[in-house]
């Protein structure tokens, strides 16, 4: 898929930069094929809680992720009603699945460790 809308240079620069760090760029290819839980990350990336947070915040404040509470919990998705993000999914379609880290989860019987 070709991203046809034109974008500012600023606008990509802020993008790439919040995708350029390797632990957001996971996230983001992760949340674009499952909705997480901090929890979550927090077991998938050996984080504390705190620094995952942190990540998702920045995400989140960008407008590229969303949250659901269901509970005390929060689960994070990407945002498709961000303004940019066909082009978001088309600079992670060259990222490699991180399925194989949920697999590891769902193994360890951590996948729905919020619930």
């Amino acid at each position: 898929m070709i991203f046809n809308q034109t974008l500012e240079l600023e606008t990509a620069a802020s993008i790439l930069k919040l995708l350029g760090d390797k632990t957001r760029l996971a996230m983001v290819k992760i949340l674009s094929e499952n909705e997480c839980c901090v929890c979550e990350f927090v077991d998938l990336f050996e984080m504390s809680q705190p620094a995952v947070s942190q990540h998702l915040r920045k995400l989140r404040d960008s407008g590229l992720v969303k949250e659901r509470r269901k509970g005390q919990w929060i689960y994070y998705s990407l945002n498709s009603s961000y303004p940019y993000h066909p082009y978001v999914l088309q600079v992670i379609q060259g990222v490699p699945s991180q399925r194989y880290r949920i697999e590891e989860l769902e193994t360890q019987g951590k996948r729905i460790s919020c619930d």
